[in-house]
């Protein structure tokens, strides 16, 4: 009985053990929930101590009739097919000719609704002009630019004309837009560093941790049809899979110069569009700029160009604020690669179905 009555004592002095351990581990936890929560609300603050700084200086009018102008824009294009039958124009020359058009109104027009709400905005310097001119101008003739690359590989054996096509395209567009905008850079006698390249006092951890909160939403929209039939971006060169014994360094290489289309894309509208404009409007750049952003996502799915005019201005006022491009790169082609990665898994769990 005695001995009974010990054994029992022990059990429960075992499930006492246990439930302090279950309580230890809940507190343990709940400690990591806190501390990550508290880790990235302090770092994270800062991006959103940009945005909410921008919202509270714009005139809330210009942002009211900018945004209505862009959802205007964007119900015309998808309604009337504008960006599909631009693309379509065999002539290279008409191509750019008609984009120019497109980018080059929207632009404007972004600039003429703050103009004439807050006619104090309105810059006295010709080169303003200038630069209003030629950057619609730049980023039709980066567009297009594939016809280069097109001609580079024209006498290539098949596959490697179409595989190069592919992969030179987007450093050769990296290329004509760094050197035109260099160029209108110096021009201006515009500050160093050209375009907010510049890693100086830069802090990287918001930005990874803004990654860090996508994953869940992209880890989400690998689960769905849609998105499995644009990505991953590398499937379409999945010809090569044939022609070589080790189809990976080649699939890499792809994928490296696919990220380089994203460095274009924050030099240029980030690094040289905010913090050139800026020098003449300050602040007033921003919206604009997302307003010209959101025209070259006209060819794309329709949540996605209404989701780069936000986007536009969430890393505007990031880069305005820091003077550098990184942080918008990191996020931008951090998702892309991230997206690209998850084509791929979502890819390989649908085939285990």
């Amino acid at each position: 009985m005695d001995l009974e009555i010990w054994n029992l004592g022990f059990i429960i002095w075992i499930l006492e053990l246990e439930i302090w351990d279950l309580l230890l581990g809940a507190w343990n936890l709940a400690f990591i929930f806190w501390f990550l929560e508290f880790v990235f609300w302090n770092f994270m603050k800062e991006i959103i101590g940009y945005l909410r700084n921008y919202l509270q200086s714009i005139n809330r009018t210009i942002f009211l009739l900018t945004t209505l102008f862009v959802a205007i824009a964007i119900f015309f294009n998808y309604k009337l097919g504008i960006n599909t039958a631009i693309v379509s124009i065999d002539s290279w020359p008409f191509r750019i000719a008609a984009l120019f058009v497109l980018f080059g109104f929207v632009f404007s027009l972004a600039w003429l609704l703050q103009f004439l709400v807050a006619s104090e905005t309105i810059p006295d310097n010709r080169f303003f002009f200038v630069l209003l001119l030629a950057a619609p101008a730049i980023f039709a003739i980066k567009i297009t630019f594939d016809e280069v690359a097109s001609f580079i590989t024209l006498h290539f054996p098949d596959p490697w004309n179409r595989y190069w096509y592919r992969v030179i395209d987007w450093p050769l567009k990296l290329l004509v837009t760094g050197l035109l905008v260099i160029a209108l850079w110096k021009w201006g006698r515009f500050e160093k560093p050209i375009a907010g390249v510049q890693a100086k006092g830069f802090n990287v951890r918001p930005y990874l941790l803004l990654l860090l909160g996508m994953l869940p939403l992209i880890a989400f929209a690998a689960t769905q049809n849609d998105f499995l039939r644009t990505y991953p971006k590398v499937q379409r060169i999945a010809f090569i899979d044939q022609y070589v014994q080790h189809s990976f360094s080649w699939k890499l290489l792809y994928e490296l110069s696919y990220g380089i289309d994203f460095v274009t894309i924050e030099f240029f509208f980030r690094g040289f569009l905010v913090l050139a404009f800026a020098r003449f409007a300050g602040k007033h750049a921003i919206l604009p700029v997302a307003a010209f952003y959101c025209s070259i996502h006209f060819g794309k799915p329709l949540f996605e160009c209404i989701t780069s005019y936000f986007g536009g201005i969430i890393l505007g006022a990031v880069v305005y604020n820091t003077r550098s491009i990184w942080g918008g790169l990191i996020v931008h082609l951090g998702i892309a690669w991230l997206m690209e990665l998850a084509g791929y898994l979502g890819h390989v769990y649908k085939n285990l179905q």
